[in-house]
């Protein structure tokens, strides 16, 4: 009983001392969108040979919005924060005559957090590879706000709502 009683007080320790830090170094970064197929499908592109953006960018997105984002495209407003849009990036590969989707390269995110990503326009850029969770943006600032500043006028996002 005795030991028990001091795993249980030892676990409730490192909980109350270690979670916090922990939540804190994972609150740093974009999480992954889960779920974002569900979300609402905003407009899909091809970045084909000849396109400056074809070596990182090459391929077929699918750019998708969540509930807040796709309130502020559809009014040409601001972004909120908690705000998400996720452009999922395929391989293009032809097939019978079509463009088709081949495999997945990166599912790219930006996430809106004024306090958060104050530096980066209030938005938090992340990219993962693949089907996979591996994080790939090593710096938001120069891999991602860099390109998106030049959308200050429209909140740094590129897409725009299709009615």
């Amino acid at each position: 009983m005795k030991k028990i009683l001091t795993l249980a007080l030892g676990l409730t320790a490192f909980v109350l001392l270690a979670g916090p830090r922990a939540w804190t170094q994972a609150d740093k970064g974009v999480a992954y969108p889960q779920g974002y197929r569900q979300w609402t499908h905003v407009k899909s592109m091809v970045i084909g040979e000849g396109h400056p953006l074809y070596a990182a960018f090459g391929g077929i997105h699918h750019v998708y919005a969540n509930p807040p984002a796709l309130n502020a495209l559809k009014k040409g407003k601001a972004f909120p924060d908690g705000s998400a849009l996720v452009f999922d990036l395929l391989e293009a590969t032809s097939e019978g005559h079509a463009v088709v989707e081949g495999p997945r390269k990166v599912v790219g995110v930006m996430q809106k957090d004024s306090k958060r990503f104050r530096a980066t326009g209030g938005w938090g850029f992340e990219g993962f590879k693949g089907d996979t969770r591996e994080r790939v943006v090593k710096d938001p600032a120069k891999e991602c706000f860099g390109c998106h500043k030049t959308q200050a006028q429209s909140d740094y996002v590129f897409s725009k709502f299709r009615q």
